[in-house]
């Protein structure tokens, strides 16, 4: 057995021990739970951090809340996550 073929192995290995806490990492454990009923749509979102300045990149749901990806009114990079009933912001990644 080579170098090479140690190596891969021992890395797949480790990858199960890993995944759960690379997981954790992308949301930093937020997470919205709010029956799809109550929710608003994402348009709705969409329209109010526009109209608060916000340049939207991308919008999508993770962890039961809508993230958005873009920038604010003064132009700062933002991966932001947001209420899907109330529209609150409840987390930003990019705050950290």
């Amino acid at each position: 057995m080579n170098t090479r073929h140690l190596l891969a192995c021992a890395t797949l290995a480790l990858l199960p021990g890993l995944t759960p806490s690379l997981a954790l990492a992308h949301g930093d454990g937020i997470e919205c739970k709010v029956p799809a009923k109550e929710w608003q749509a994402k348009d709705v979102l969409a329209a109010k951090l526009e109209k608060e300045g916000w340049t939207i990149r991308k919008l999508k749901v993770d962890n039961g809340c809508y993230e958005v990806y873009g920038f604010d009114a003064k132009g700062k990079k933002r991966e932001a996550y947001f209420d899907p009933k109330t529209l609150d912001m409840v987390g930003d990644m990019m705050q950290k």
